[in-house]
């Protein structure tokens, strides 16, 4: 499974990267935010050996055994449930793209 969830991390990074070149922001930050959820996934897979089945219960996990990666996802979520009925702009993009750059090289060094 960890290793899965690492190459889950990367194509969707890619994707994400693919899109957001094609300057779809909406859907370039909804493949970040996948991406980031994986990422999170794995780091709380490796530490617990257990995923979450969805986002209450990762953001349950997180907020319990990851503190400042909970506050950093609490932080960015509404942006994600935003893309369902908005269109996102580049800047806000971006923001999220760095969010998510930093996230995984802190903790999986990509």
């Amino acid at each position: 499974m960890k290793e899965e969830l690492l190459q889950n991390t990367k194509t969707f990074w890619q994707s994400a990267e693919l899109v957001y070149r094609s300057k779809d922001y909406t859907s370039a930050t909804t493949l970040y935010f996948k991406t980031v959820f994986v990422a999170l996934d794995l780091i709380l897979f490796t530490k617990l050996k257990m995923a979450p089945k969805d986002h209450a219960e990762r953001f349950r996990m997180l907020q319990q055994h990851f503190p400042k990666e909970y506050a950093s996802l609490d932080k960015y979520y509404s942006i994600y449930r935003s893309t369902y009925s908005n269109l996102i702009d580049q800047q806000t993009c971006e923001e999220i793209r760095n969010y998510v750059a930093q996230t995984l090289k802190e903790h999986l060094g990509i």
